[in-house]
């Protein structure tokens, strides 16, 4: 799994056992999402190249940095919309897209309903947002998609992902890294992640 970039840190598995536990309420969910996000976003940064600018201090010119690239975040409807805020403080400046994708609970496969990126897609890094990697149908999918139209240097950034979602995209997207919180052990008979945390849409948006 080459591909694979675990973000850890305790306060990372203290907010995934929250995620997990069956009896975190909604905000609780929410909340501990959004840290999580947060700290991922600060890991992904890592990857994004800068230019340097002069930059006027109340003193003197000094040296300043810009990120080279337009940042586009491409949350996976609607799961993907919880993870656009930790993202956005974090890079103000950054344009959001959006594909909706759901899956089709007897074959597994991912179905399109909608699509919409900025125009900078092309020159831009673009960040895939989806909490779980499941089978990994949609996310591979999503950036069939995203490649038609001119995306060409992708990353995923999900919450938890199963080894049978990270080998689909190693196969069909090999030079995207996908960033995750954690490695779960497998997926069930129904597709559904094991240990997991349920349906992350369901929990964020109190949709049981």
């Amino acid at each position: 799994m080459n591909n694979l970039i675990k973000v850890q840190s305790p306060l990372i598995k203290r907010d995934i056992t929250i995620l997990r536990n069956v009896e975190t309420n909604t905000e609780q969910f929410r909340n501990a999402l959004s840290r999580i996000t947060f700290v991922m976003a600060s890991e992904i940064s890592k990857s994004f190249e800068v230019e340097e600018i002069d930059v006027q201090t109340p003193l003197e010119v000094t040296t300043g940095y810009l990120i080279k690239k337009q940042i586009v975040l491409v949350p996976v409807l609607r799961a993907g919309l919880s993870m656009i805020q930790p993202f956005l403080d974090m890079i103000p400046n950054a344009k959001v897209g959006h594909i909706g994708l759901q899956r089709d609970e007897n074959t597994l496969l991912p179905i399109d309903y909608y699509y919409k990126t900025p125009k900078e897609l092309p020159g831009a890094k673009t960040i895939l947002l989806d909490p779980m990697l499941a089978t990994g149908g949609s996310a591979v999918a999503a950036f069939n998609y995203l490649k038609e139209k001119g995306a060409k240097d992708c990353i995923l950034a999900c919450l938890i992902a199963a080894p049978e979602g990270v080998e689909k995209m190693h196969r069909e997207h090999p030079e995207i890294p996908v960033y995750t919180a954690s490695l779960d052990r497998e997926l069930n008979s129904n597709g559904y992640i094991l240990p997991g945390l349920g349906d992350a849409g369901d929990r964020t948006f109190g949709t049981f």
